[in-house]
């Protein structure tokens, strides 16, 4: 008995597959081939990859003015908590603030959100939200079919271990690229599956 068992762990033992290699730790921290203090380059490739899933992108030096331009043609834009009057205060809709939290109901009947996001990431054109002061819950970011969000320059980074910096892991993270959706069934591609439709991304100095 003791000889089996010890022809059997000899077996084990020489079948075992040795240990994975520590995983490398010189990848790299910003998109190839760009410079992250290059900020002109970050910014014209975050917005190009935007502009490649079908968002739109306003370039603006201030909120008040591209805010209604983006929210032309709806009537009611739900705002989370936190963010500034003034960017919807130039625009004449329905303002309908998120506190007390709308039903899903009410948020599937409003138009548009409009929200700031925490970080964002110019190689995949990348928007990150973690439910923060004017980011709101997930929400009303995913029900109205039209999203707004702004954007500041230094919020931009190059790759997404630069934006990893920014980031509270203990918040609930929500990464958006372009319009929600998918080509599942029959590789057909649907807008709005998911998520809006429509995507407005304001990106201020």
């Amino acid at each position: 008995m003791t000889d089996a068992r010890t022809e059997i762990l000899r077996r084990i033992r020489a079948a075992a597959v040795p240990p994975a290699a520590a995983p490398p730790r010189h990848y790299l921290r910003d998109a190839p081939g760009l410079d992250e203090t290059d900020r002109p380059a970050v910014l014209a490739l975050f917005a190009e990859r935007l502009t490649e899933y079908g968002a739109t992108v306003l370039r603006a030096d201030e909120a008040g003015t591209a805010v209604a331009q983006a929210l032309e043609g709806a009537r009611s834009v739900v705002v989370p908590a936190g963010l500034p009057d003034e960017w919807t205060a130039g625009w004449d809709g329905e303002v309908r603030a998120d506190l007390p939290p709308l039903s899903n109901a009410q948020l599937d009947a409003t138009d548009a959100v409009l929200t700031s996001c925490t970080a964002a990431v110019a190689e995949s054109g990348t928007l990150i939200l973690d439910g923060g002061p004017g980011q709101g819950r997930r929400a009303a970011t995913l029900l109205p079919d039209l999203h707004v969000c702004v954007v500041h320059a230094d919020q931009v980074h190059s790759a997404l271990p630069g934006a990893l910096a920014a980031l509270d892991p203990a918040h609930p993270l929500t990464f958006v690229s372009g319009p929600s959706a998918t080509a599942d069934i029959e590789m057909i591609r649907v807008k709005g599956v998911h998520g809006p439709r429509r995507l407005v991304v304001i990106l201020l100095p």
